[in-house]
């Protein structure tokens, strides 16, 4: 297992909001609530299965060149550590 700093973590949330707002929030209006996975050059697949996004895109774009998002949404919440409070 590949150990990830937390500053590479925030670097590539931060890369893929990028896209999202880039890209993927026109789809706001007619498909909020699917999920939707950006590639780094803008290619979109779009769906109500959030397995069956996460499978073509790694088919499509290949695992780890993509942002994966529910439309509309954003992610709350922080990344801890075994033994944060």
């Amino acid at each position: 297992m590949t150990s990830v700093s937390v500053s590479e973590l925030q670097r590539r949330a931060e890369a893929d909001d990028h896209l999202y707002e880039r890209y993927a929030k026109s789809l706001e209006d007619k498909h909020k609530g699917e999920f939707v996975a950006i590639s780094r050059d803008g290619q979109m697949i779009w769906g109500k299965d959030d397995v069956a996004v996460l499978r073509e895109a790694i088919e499509k774009f290949g695992s780890g060149n993509f942002a994966l998002r529910r439309v509309g949404s954003r992610a709350i919440g922080k990344w801890r550590r075994v033994g944060d409070q």
